[in-house]
């Protein structure tokens, strides 16, 4: 039997890893400092600069020699701990696909983070509402923050829409054609998505390792690093994109063919409930019958 999703677990570990994921956002500069610091003088001191400004904790001293305080290490500590304890523990909601691979709890535990982050979004949103048109005393970074946030929940939620087969999809001719035909298109459109992922690491990997290193910031008064941590995940996402294509190939060679049709958008589920709230015998109510019990004015 599945076990119930939505229990507390479910909310706590996945909270706890972005919150863990933001402070190391934030804070990346001091790990690079601290590990890989720039050889050039100028640069080396436009990012110690950049840290020093930015550093939530700077009367704490950094640990091991470095610029990591203890709440830097901790964090960082507790990131992949939280990731694993949130893999372990996410589970299936009922309307989500059967899938439940190692790739397929990691893509559901992403698609976790960024329903929250969704909400978190609209929480910003929401402050700054308040505060601009309310208190008349608007934020400087509320804006920032929310582009921020939306492209992390862009990138994210592509890695598990992928996993959901939810993605945009025409299956006007793969319906029509027999199984072994669908099998050898899901082969070339795996492969052309491995394709894809390739070229875009490989073109693409020297400038976000640029943007990353040099922790570019959006150069507006809250300068978030946007460019720095967005480009990056860019490529993340799509290696993830690329292995849960081929998790998805694998898993559904051997799946009996579905044919499509516009009553896969009808929530079956949602039209009981209905018909429980309003009662069956309305729903079911033909037409002109209701029409005629209704009486006309005259």
């Amino acid at each position: 039997m599945q076990e119930k999703s939505g229990s507390l677990v479910e909310w706590v570990v996945p909270l706890a890893f972005i919150a863990c994921a933001a402070w190391l956002t934030w804070h990346l500069p001091a790990f690079t400092l601290s590990w890989f610091p720039p050889q050039d003088p100028s640069q080396y001191d436009k990012l110690s600069a950049l840290f020093g400004r930015i550093d939530v904790t700077p009367t704490m001293a950094g640990l091991f020699g470095g610029y990591a305080d203890m709440v830097d290490w901790v964090a960082l500590l507790l990131l992949p701990i939280f990731g694993y304890l949130g893999v372990r523990t996410v589970r299936r909601a009922p309307m989500e696909f059967e899938s439940w691979k190692p790739l397929d709890r990691l893509a559901v535990f992403i698609g976790r983070l960024t329903m929250m982050l969704i909400v978190l979004l609209c929480s910003v949103m929401i402050y700054e509402v308040v505060l601009r048109y309310v208190f008349e005393a608007p934020t400087l970074w509320a804006n920032e923050l929310s582009l921020w946030l939306a492209g992390f929940v862009f990138l994210c939620a592509g890695l598990y829409a992928m996993q959901q087969r939810s993605h945009i999809r025409i299956f006007l001719l793969y319906d029509m054609l027999p199984r072994s035909l669908q099998r050898t298109c899901d082969c070339i459109s795996t492969g052309l998505i491995v394709t894809f992922a390739f070229f875009l690491i490989y073109g693409g990997y020297g400038e976000a390792f640029d943007k990353f290193y040099r922790w570019e910031t959006f150069g507006t008064a809250f300068d978030p690093p946007i460019p720095a941590t967005l480009k990056p995940m860019v490529l993340l996402i799509m290696v993830l994109v690329a292995f849960q294509a081929v998790v998805n190939l694998v898993s559904d060679w051997n799946a009996e063919p579905v044919i499509h049709s516009a009553a896969d958008d009808i929530d079956a589920d949602e039209i009981e409930r209905l018909k429980a709230a309003v009662g069956a015998d309305d729903l079911d109510a033909p037409r002109g019958a209701t029409q005629s019990n209704t009486p006309r004015k005259s």
